[in-house]
Order: structure tokens, then sequence, then C-alpha cells
């Protein structure tokens, strides 16, 4: 079993597949899903699991260089995820990009993603690319 924070086997094993620029996405419930991109879905009611939650777990394992969200987030969310970048850059001691485009293009984006994971969030334009970095 394993010993760390991230004990979800879907997301672990995604995580562990990555490679330097991959993408994934967390996003909320209503992001359309593309027919070729794996989606890991956590949802069970509205909120539940929360778009902070699922990023706060991927924290534990996952290295990343730079994350894109939709110029069309409200500047709440984007003072948010900001925030939880922060955070994740000092954890792993190496600075993020934040970049928005627009939500179409975003959707339009999702399409190459290696995955999509989806919470039960709500909140509009709730939906982060994360680009893999590296642990060196």
């Amino acid at each position: 079993m394993k010993r760390t924070t991230l004990i979800n086997r879907h997301l672990s094993a995604l995580v562990a597949r990555l490679g330097h620029l991959d993408e994934i996405i967390v996003a909320d419930a209503g992001l359309p899903m593309p027919d070729n991109v794996e989606v890991i879905d956590l949802a069970i009611v509205p909120g539940l699991p929360g778009f902070f939650d699922v990023l706060s777990a991927l924290r534990t394992e996952l290295v990343i260089e730079s994350a894109l969200h939709a110029s069309e987030a409200g500047p709440e969310l984007v003072k948010d995820m900001q925030k939880e970048l922060e955070v994740w850059s000092k954890e792993c001691d190496q600075q993020i990009s934040f970049q928005s485009i627009s939500h179409k293009d975003f959707k339009r984006r999702s399409s190459q993603a290696k995955a999509i994971i989806r919470t039960g969030e709500v909140t509009p334009y709730a939906n982060i690319i994360l680009v893999s970095g590296v642990a060196f």
C-alpha cells in the first residue's frame, strides 16, 4: 500500500505515467469531455469533491511547470487558483507560470490532454490545465 497522501489509484497511475510537458485537466462538473481523452470521474454530487480539494491532492505527487485557465473565470476564482499555484511552487521549489486562454481555446486544447479529472465542482469555469514538469 502507498505511503503518500494521494491514495486514489487512478490519479496515482495518471501522475506516474506523465512525462515532461504532458497535460492533464482538473475540471468542473460541466466541462465537455472529448471522446478521445481518458476521463477520471470523481464527481459524486454537486460540490463533491471540490475543485481545490483535487488540486491539493494532486499537489502531493505532481510536479507542474505551468497552468492555464479560461479567461472567463471570475476574479475570485482566478485569485484562489493563483494562491494554490503559489503553494505548489514553493513545495516543488520551482516557478509555475499561470496564463489565461479563452474558454473556447481551453475546450479545443482539452482534446490533447492525457486525461481529464472531473470533479463535482459547480463554480463556472473552475477548470485548469496542468502542464507536467520535471522533479530535477
